[in-house]
């Protein structure tokens, strides 16, 4: 078993006044020769908007970006028609593919929106750009794993151009669940803890500690306190 152990107060830190973000991995001026990426997991970004405040319209391309909100309502729009309203409990995700010019911002006028923005490393270039975006019952959590990302367009949950699965858990305190890896030989998961405190494979982890493990078949999940998890499987290969 490998792993990398990543502190929350260990990542960078960007406050622009109405964006405050904290990311994982090397993004825009936060430069990190040794935190580049976990296999095809590139970005890891953990934003909180301001109130009526976002992204204006900027473009993307073969990357596979997936958002999910924690708090708050965020809107979204892009030059492939879609206008939509994204809040806690849905995921979102947008194929970048050949190129697509998309906004971001915060629906509220009267508090922050809190949200990951995650981006995943596609197997296929210059694909067709797509959108999607599902919401979860997140009762479906609770002291047990619900995938919400994976391959299969037929699956549970979105899917995204990579041999990749994300699932949530809401643990209990106390509570365990075992994690399998679909494709132990190829991947790894990138735990991130949204909530509370775990012990992952013997890892004590606290909130918004991340914790990469690979070459394991599987995650022993304990909930130290009340804990909301995600689990990010991706391949640990670039090609």
């Amino acid at each position: 078993m490998n792993t990398i152990l990543h502190k929350a107060d260990t990542r960078g830190d960007a406050n622009h006044g109405w964006l405050h973000s904290k990311h994982t991995f090397s993004f825009a001026n936060y430069h990190n020769p040794e935190r580049m990426n976990f296999g095809v997991l590139r970005v890891l970004n953990d934003d909180k908007v301001s109130e009526s405040r976002g992204f204006g319209t900027h473009p993307h391309k073969d990357m596979e970006i997936i958002s999910i909100p924690l708090e708050g309502d965020l809107k979204h729009m892009d030059d492939m028609g879609n206008s939509t309203i994204i809040k806690s409990g849905d995921i979102q995700v947008m194929s970048a593919g050949t190129g697509v010019m998309h906004s971001e911002f915060n629906n509220n006028p009267d508090k922050p929106v809190k949200f990951l923005q995650i981006w995943i490393i596609p197997n296929k270039q210059r694909v067709k750009p797509r959108y999607d975006q599902i919401t979860l019952d997140t009762a479906d959590r609770k002291n047990k794993l619900q995938q919400v990302l994976s391959p299969n367009e037929d699956d549970a949950g979105v899917w995204i151009h990579q041999n990749a699965w994300f699932n949530i858990t809401n643990l209990d305190k106390g509570k365990v669940v075992k994690y399998n890896l679909n494709d132990a030989k190829n991947n790894g998961v990138y735990a991130f803890i949204l909530k509370g405190d775990a012990t992952i494979n013997g890892q004590e982890l606290n909130e918004r500690d991340g914790f990469g493990v690979w070459d394991v078949k599987s995650l022993d999940i304990k909930g130290d306190s009340d804990t909301e998890i995600l689990l990010m499987e991706v391949p640990m290969s670039l090609n």
